[in-house]
């Protein structure tokens, strides 16, 4: 079991940048971790991913705006949004134990944090 909180949500003017955080109850670094996003009316979908080799995968949306990291010494996720648009508004959550970009997938789920940028 593990458990996963996440922070640094908030409001910002289109192309922005903010930079979410997760941290885990205990170790992470055999877990593959990743982002995941929910618009109001729309269904959650994957954003990064970073496996426990370091290897990423982004949705095309977020590909050069977005970089996913981890630090295992910290217990810690990162997402880096730089250029944020009014379609990045949403809740993030935070992920863990799963495959790529796959929610089904994923085993533990954060409680979110919220994203909303103004144009």
């Amino acid at each position: 079991q593990v458990e996963l909180v996440e922070s640094g949500g908030g409001s910002v003017q289109q192309g922005g940048s903010l930079r979410l955080a997760c941290k885990a109850s205990r170790s992470i670094r055999a877990y593959c971790m990743a982002w995941f996003r929910q618009a109001p009316g729309k269904q959650r979908e994957g954003v990064a991913a970073i496996d426990s080799d370091g290897d990423t995968s982004y949705a095309a949306s977020v590909e050069g705006r977005f970089t996913i990291s981890r630090d295992n010494a910290k217990n810690t996720l990162y997402l880096q949004m730089d250029s944020l648009k009014p379609e990045d508004t949403g809740m993030y959550y935070c992920a863990a134990e799963g495959v790529g970009l796959d929610p089904a997938s994923f085993g533990y789920w954060g409680q979110g944090t919220r994203v909303t940028v103004s144009s």
